[in-house]
């Protein structure tokens, strides 16, 4: 521990300069800054996102619908580039009022619905389509239970773990103990969970797989944070197993690329409008067309 102690003013103020690697996406007010509107694609679903954790979600749900022969899941995904303020636009407030990707429009209803968060995007998705939501009773809460396991844990795990112990401008012993702890017991949680069965949920793939995988895969793969080894993630065997066949889904590989802007050209495709674009317009194919 340092000897440095902060002491909280009696009113906090907001210092634009401090927060970080990610300080010009935070604010403390809601709102947009700029007027623009959103591009609107030629299918029914429009997505605006990016490929964090929270925005493969959606992308994995609509890749793995068209996987199933869901024609009404075709989709646009267009680009929103967090770290330059697209979220804070006027048009993507209009549909996100908390400014946080992903968002959705489905135009197949009149008017059109506006859905965010992406706990909500994934039941909106599974409810609409009737893919990957068990329908008796039982199964179904179990679902939900994951679900929202994952929507309360995930927080800890990013905005938690992830800040202190990769992005914040110094590291400081307390909070990286702190969400180190709490982080490896969800794995724990994970881990026994998966020891019993196949999927988080029970024995079918669920909505509760792609919300759950994209972050906790992330780290268990050393994709997130460089803390696979701080963590011992391998030493999570029914994790290991679950996050390594999900990985291997098509559907989920595509879903991916989606929106991607860093790693291999090749798996990023900024944006998708049809599914043609996976072959023919990735970031190694038409990267010197920005140029």
């Amino acid at each position: 521990m340092t000897d440095d102690t902060y002491t909280p003013p009696r009113v906090w103020k907001w210092d634009a300069d401090s927060g970080g690697q990610f300080a010009s996406i935070n604010r403390p007010i809601a709102g947009p800054t700029h007027e623009r509107e959103l591009p609107v694609g030629r299918h029914p679903l429009q997505l605006y996102s990016l490929a964090t954790p929270n925005g493969v979600k959606a992308t994995i749900m609509l890749e793995e619908l068209l996987a199933l022969g869901q024609e009404g899941a075709e989709y646009d995904a267009h680009l929103i580039r967090i770290t330059e303020g697209d979220q804070f636009s006027s048009g993507f407030v209009e549909i996100n009022p908390n400014s946080k990707i992903p968002a959705m429009v489905d135009h197949s209803t009149a008017p059109p619905i506006r859905v965010f968060e992406s706990g909500s995007i994934l039941l909106y998705l599974a409810e609409k389509f009737g893919a990957f939501l068990p329908h008796t009773p039982e199964q179904r809460t179990e679902t939900l239970n994951w679900l929202f396991w994952q929507m309360g844990s995930a927080p800890f795990l990013g905005g938690g773990f992830g800040h202190f112990y990769a992005y914040a401008p110094e590291k400081y012993e307390y909070p990286i103990n702190r969400y180190t702890m709490e982080v490896k017991r969800q794995l724990d949680v994970l881990d026994r969970q998966l020891a019993e069965h196949p999927y988080v949920a029970g024995s079918e793939y669920t909505i509760a797989d792609m919300a759950i995988w994209p972050w906790y895969g992330a780290v268990v793969r050393n994709e997130a944070y460089d803390a696979a080894e701080f963590l011992d993630a391998q030493s999570y065997k029914n994790v290991n197993r679950w996050v390594e066949e999900i990985a291997a889904r098509p559907a989920v590989q595509r879903g991916r690329m989606v929106n991607r802007t860093w790693g291999d050209p090749a798996g990023q495709l900024r944006e998708r409008h049809d599914a043609d674009d996976f072959e023919e317009r990735t970031e190694d194919k038409i990267g010197g067309e920005r140029e």
